[in-house]
């Protein structure tokens, strides 16, 4: 290291530190309320129905248009997932509800 290094400051400035005495935690206190099923059944999650899924190069995709047409991996009596989070949770059948589209579940899932 060389004499002329300006890298190390020559004085430092103070800097005031004070120590603060923090209580100790019991084991009787209570870390909060627990949680019951009542309180988490209100809290949102996504519903995904997949009615299939296709693969495709990007010259394909770029290509596409309204009135194009894309193959699913699925035939039209196989049933479609309902996800939950992402995650299946069951399987249905596509139905219609007067001018919208339902799913009726046939199966849920034994790790749902």
């Amino acid at each position: 290291m060389s004499d002329t290094d300006t890298s190390t400051p020559t004085h430092a400035t103070p800097v005031e530190v004070s120590r603060t005495e923090l209580p100790e935690l019991g084991s009787d206190q209570a870390a909060g309320s627990p949680l019951g099923l009542a309180q988490l059944l209100d809290v949102a999650v996504r519903v995904t129905v997949e009615v299939g899924r296709a693969r495709m190069t990007l010259a394909d995709l770029v290509q596409l248009a309204p009135g194009s047409l894309i193959q699913l991996d699925r035939e039209t009596h196989e049933p479609v997932d309902i996800l939950v989070n992402g995650k299946i949770v069951a399987c249905g059948e596509i139905v219609t509800i007067d001018q919208s589209y339902g799913v009726r579940i046939t199966a849920v899932s034994k790790s749902a």
